[in-house]
């Protein structure tokens, strides 16, 4: 199964990519982790992501395409994958379809969360971490025994920065922008399936295999 993994912050990309990962036995992958690994191993794709990373540009479409590319190219995808990130653009897209085209391939799906905004918010904002054993709440899906008290070490839970309302509202703001695009470009193509993730993850999940089959 070659599939693409679409759906805003708080969606529950993460939870489902690791069931389909286990379930279809192929590799989930991301850019960030592709970007992170090239620049490591000193790769000439590497290089060239490094320049445009240390002087705080953008890495261009053309050369986010080729790291992926190269990354399809591995034995572990050889039955398919699962692209978590990518493409965040239509210009992206388009370069990716191309690729595909090239190699007599194409995406069996494009898998697309959705979640109302009160809903995504509430995912967002309602996490908690303990300040001094690090264990991590949800003040809905899984509050602590007494609010705001740690259950394992007693410690005080707060919330990070990153979880404001304020923080929430830009990141998605900067998906609707950028890539909630992409929803209208793979619907025109044939190839986006809807799923209401506001359900339970085994739901989802359900839901998912249901479409895609076993």
């Amino acid at each position: 199964m070659r599939a693409v993994l679409l759906g805003p912050p708080g969606a529950g990309k993460g939870t489902q990519a690791v069931r389909l990962v286990e379930k279809y036995g192929i590799p989930q992958i991301s850019t960030g982790d592709i970007f992170r690994k090239n620049i490591k191993e000193g790769t000439e794709l590497g290089k060239k992501a490094q320049e445009y990373t240390n002087s705080g540009r953008l890495v261009p479409d053309e050369l986010v395409v080729d790291l992926v590319a190269d990354r399809l190219t591995w034995d572990d995808c050889a039955n398919g994958y699962l692209l978590d990130g990518f493409p965040r653009t239509i210009a992206q897209a388009e370069a990716f379809d191309r690729m595909l085209e090239n190699k007599g391939q194409k995406l069996d799906a494009v898998i697309n969360f959705e979640v109302g905004y009160e809903t995504l918010m509430q995912r967002l904002t309602g996490r908690r971490l303990c300040k001094e054993c690090g264990a991590s709440y949800h003040v809905v899906f899984t509050p602590p025994a007494k609010e705001g008290v740690c259950d394992k070490c007693g410690g005080q839970l707060e919330q990070r920065k990153d979880d404001t309302r304020e923080t929430a509202e830009k990141r998605i703001e900067i998906y609707e922008e950028s890539t909630a695009p992409l929803i209208d470009y793979y619907s025109k193509a044939g190839t986006l399936k809807n799923f209401n993730a506001e359900k339970t993850p085994d739901e989802v999940f359900a839901d998912i295999v249901a479409e895609m089959g076993e």
